[in-house]
């Protein structure tokens, strides 16, 4: 039996879109992190660090700036910082914010590094609907740039996974909180 072109197309988009809905309903079923556990900024305050478009361009990668600026994510696995588990400090790759102390670092098996904390007052948390998921993203209190996100489980006592991309880090050996 022939089938029309146009029939297989609209067969495949309605699959596609079938599949993001269940995806979808099923993340909205799972477990939420509270938002009481969290320092939600729906409203991010003025930037201390003013630096224009082109300022950024200029100063990151062209894989930095897009994963930093246009909060993309690195490929699983890949990252320089996914295996490392040296003491250490990790700071932001866009400004130096000092955001991960290498005692909250863990093997989560996830493909990027995961942190259980953050340090204190070294990130921002908001809500991101984007890719049809509900999840929080994580950017840097003091540049504002991505660093990833974080789910709800991760080991005690936070019970949080900050997965975060190893490009939007720096690691310091020598300083440690």
């Amino acid at each position: 039996m022939k089938t029309c072109p146009i029939q297989k197309s609209s067969s495949i988009l309605i699959l596609v879109f079938l599949s993001f809905n269940l995806i979808s309903q099923i993340q909205a079923q799972g477990k939420t992190i509270p938002d009481s556990k969290l320092n939600l900024n729906e409203q991010k305050k003025d930037n201390p660090m003013k630096r224009t478009d082109s300022d950024w361009k200029r100063i990151l990668s062209p894989e930095e700036y897009r994963i930093l600026r246009d909060k993309g994510t690195e490929r699983a696995f890949t990252g320089k910082y996914d295996g490392h588990f040296e003491e250490g400090t990790y700071k932001c790759a866009g400004c130096g914010n000092k955001i991960f102390d290498s005692e909250s670092k863990y093997r989560s098996g996830c493909g990027w590094p995961a942190f259980s904390d953050a340090l204190p007052e070294s990130v921002a948390e908001t809500k991101d609907n984007t890719m049809g998921m509900a999840r929080v993203e994580i950017t840097c209190s003091k540049c504002e740039s991505h660093l990833g996100h974080v789910f709800n489980d991760g080991p005690n006592p936070t019970g949080l996974r900050y997965c975060i991309n190893s490009v939007s880090m720096d690691f310091n050996q020598e300083e440690k909180k």
